[in-house]
């Protein structure tokens, strides 16, 4: 290898890359001089059998070809690009002009969207919507409401006790007033003492309880309570307040029934059932054949829980209510599982 066949090379390579018609040739041509087998390449791997006197100069000569070769690859490169892109435009195929793809828009979670349209019928006919924490004292969780000491519900089974500071154990039953709250309850209890009647409030949030997750339970879920206190109500306004809701949630021609049940803090005290939409109430699978769907618990305020607030029952009456968010939007738009609700699948999410 001889400093002539560098300047041989040097010529041709350089010539043939500015001849270069695409990028396609142009990168045979790198590939022919600069690759692993490339001419340029198999004289860098000859250096060892020159003279040692000649093998410096030679040496630079040929990594000074090899960084001149890659400038002209890459003006080339460049040159031929914008070329080709110049050619697109103008052979139509593409419109630089056209918009470019869309930005996927979020929406509300289906739950929010259940909670706003509720919301939304509510204040519709004066309701206040109001908040509360969701760590909430024994005492405006459970005691408040009416619900005595040895109530299943007070217990471990059923409620999150909340850990002592040391965080060396968990506190068990009776020795913790602080709690997760396992209903929004506790809003109601709050905004009596705070406010005279006549309360008209709704109170949405989540709430927790220890339920292993399934199809129908879920240890953290929403759901929403109203209150109603004032002079002269009775069960006819709850079980029309109750008419209107399931109409406006579920739609005009839904029926609703009433069954006796217990809660701590009313009576009487009732569940609510919404005839089944799939099947018009005349009984399918997805209501087990009764054509009746429950959706939510109901009941005039029992007076002990006024004398908790101060409020003469003698004077004052009112009605309470709540129902789950996610069970009513499975209701709704017949979904078999709350779980999904929760996964985050964004294919499911979209259908609402």
């Amino acid at each position: 290898m001889s400093m002539e066949a560098i300047d041989e090379l040097r010529l041709s390579g350089l010539a043939q890359i500015e001849t270069a018609a695409s990028s396609a040739d142009l990168e045979q041509l790198r590939v022919a001089v600069l690759g692993r087998n490339g001419s340029l390449t198999l004289m860098l791997r000859a250096l060892g059998s020159i003279p040692a006197d000649e093998r410096a100069a030679v040496g630079r000569a040929v990594n000074s070809l090899r960084d001149e070769f890659e400038s002209a690859f890459a003006a080339r490169k460049a040159l031929l690009a914008d070329a080709e892109l110049d050619a697109q435009i103008a052979s139509g195929s593409l419109d630089i002009t056209l918009p470019g793809r869309p930005m996927a828009i979020g929406s509300q979670h289906l739950i929010s969207q259940i909670t706003e349209e509720i919301s939304e019928v509510f204040r519709g006919i004066g309701y206040t919507v109001v908040s509360g924490t969701e760590v909430e004292t024994d005492y405006y969780n459970f005691t408040a409401l009416n619900t005595p000491p040895d109530h299943p519900s007070r217990g471990l089974q059923d409620t999150f006790y909340i850990r002592d500071r040391s965080g060396d154990q968990a506190v068990i039953e009776g020795e913790s007033d602080v709690v997760l709250r396992t209903q929004t309850s506790g809003v109601q209890v709050h905004t009596m003492e705070q406010q005279k009647p006549p309360i008209y409030i709704l109170a949405p949030g989540r709430v927790f309880r220890r339920d292993a997750p399934d199809p129908t339970h879920l240890p953290q879920f929403s759901q929403i309570e109203g209150l109603v206190v004032d002079k002269g109500i009775t069960f006819a306004d709850l079980k029309g307040t109750m008419d209107f809701l399931c109409q406006q949630v579920f739609g005009s021609d839904r029926k609703t029934r009433f069954r006796t049940h217990f809660f701590p803090f009313t009576e009487p005290s009732a569940e609510v059932d919404v005839s089944c939409g799939v099947c018009g109430g005349v009984g399918c699978r997805f209501c087990k054949g009764t054509g009746w769907l429950e959706i939510l618990g109901c009941g005039m305020v029992d007076p002990n829980v006024f004398g908790f607030v101060g409020i003469d029952p003698d004077e004052y009456s009112g009605f309470a209510f709540g129902l789950g968010i996610e069970r009513t939007a499975c209701l709704k738009y017949n979904v078999s599982d709350l779980r999904m609700l929760l996964e985050g699948d964004v294919r499911f999410l979209r259908q609402f």
